[in-house]
C-alpha cells in the first residue's frame, strides 16, 4: 500500500459553469482508511476516478506515495478499483473472474492460484470458485469484484460505493470483510 495525496486538484469538465472538483487537497497516509462522504454530485466520485486516471485532472496533482500521477495512464498507476456494478465476465468462473487481471499481465499460474485462493478465502468464497456469476448472489458477486481487486495486490485500493446494490444484511456482513481487508 501507499499514501496517496491530492495537491490544489481540480476537474473542470467542458462546458461546466463550475468545478466537478475545485482545488482538492488531501493527505491520506499510507495504510489509512477513509470515506469521502457528501450528497449526490459533490464530486466524490469524480476525486476517485481523477485518483484511478479515468478523469482528468485540469490542475494541481495527485500522488501515490512519492510518485507524481497527475498524467499517468490507468494501467501504470498501479490501483484497484471496486464500483458499484460488479462488471464481472459471465462467461468466467469465480476463480476466472478473480484471477483474470493477473493472467493479462502474464503472472505465472501457480501464483495467480495461489492469490485467488487467498482472496477466496479472506472473502469467504472458496466453495463458489467454479461458479459462474449468473449463480451468485448480490453479495458474492460483489465479493468477487473485490477480491477481482484484492489478487492484484495494488498501491490502493479505491471502492466507489461497493455496497449500495446489497440489502441490509449484506452490508454489514460486507462492512466487516471490508474492515479486515483494511486490517492486513
Amino acid at each position: 500500500m501507499a499514501g496517496v495525496v491530492y495537491q490544489d486538484a481540480s476537474c473542470v469538465y467542458p462546458g461546466a459553469d463550475s468545478p466537478a472538483v475545485d482545488k482538492l487537497n488531501l493527505d491520506i497516509p499510507d495504510g489509512e482508511f477513509l470515506v469521502l462522504v457528501g450528497p449526490s454530485g459533490s464530486g466524490k466520485s469524480t476525486a476517485l476516478r481523477m485518483l484511478a486516471g479515468l478523469e482528468e485532472v485540469s490542475s494541481g496533482g495527485i500522488f501515490i506515495g512519492d510518485r507524481d500521477v497527475t498524467h499517468l495512464p490507468p494501467k501504470d498507476r498501479d490501483i484497484a478499483m471496486v464500483f458499484q456494478n460488479y462488471a464481472l465476465y459471465p462467461h468466467m468462473t469465480v476463480a476466472e473472474n478473480m484471477g483474470f487481471a493477473l493472467k493479462i499481465a502474464k503472472v505465472d499460474k501457480a501464483t495467480i492460484a495461489k492469490r485467488v485462493e487467498e482472496a477466496a478465502k479472506l472473502l469467504e468464497l472458496t466453495e463458489y470458485l467454479g461458479r459462474k456469476p449468473k449463480a451468485l448472489s448480490g453479495g458474492q458477486r460483489q465479493r468477487v469484484a473485490m477480491g477481482r481487486a484484492i489478487v492484484r495486490e495494488p498501491k490502493v485500493f479505491l471502492m466507489d460505493e461497493p455496497l449500495s446494490n446489497l440489502d441490509a444484511k449484506l452490508r454489514v456482513q460486507t462492512r466487516t470483510q471490508i474492515a479486515s481487508l483494511q486490517r492486513r
